[in-house]
């Protein structure tokens, strides 16, 4: 792995892996990373409230 490139360290030390090393591992891990090219984690966006139309 190289830094930079497949992750990098975040302000509390934490390392996070990038977009990049997800697609190169090949599939998701289901544990909700910042950079899931799946989408696994990410908030659905709620359906617009139709009350008042």
């Amino acid at each position: 792995m190289e830094e930079g490139t497949d992750y990098y360290l975040n302000e509390d030390g934490l390392m996070v892996f990038t977009e990049a090393y997800h697609r190169k591992r090949g599939y998701c891990c289901k544990n909700k990373c910042r950079h899931c090219p799946w989408g696994f984690g990410k908030k659905k966006p709620k359906p617009a409230d139709k009350k008042g139309i």
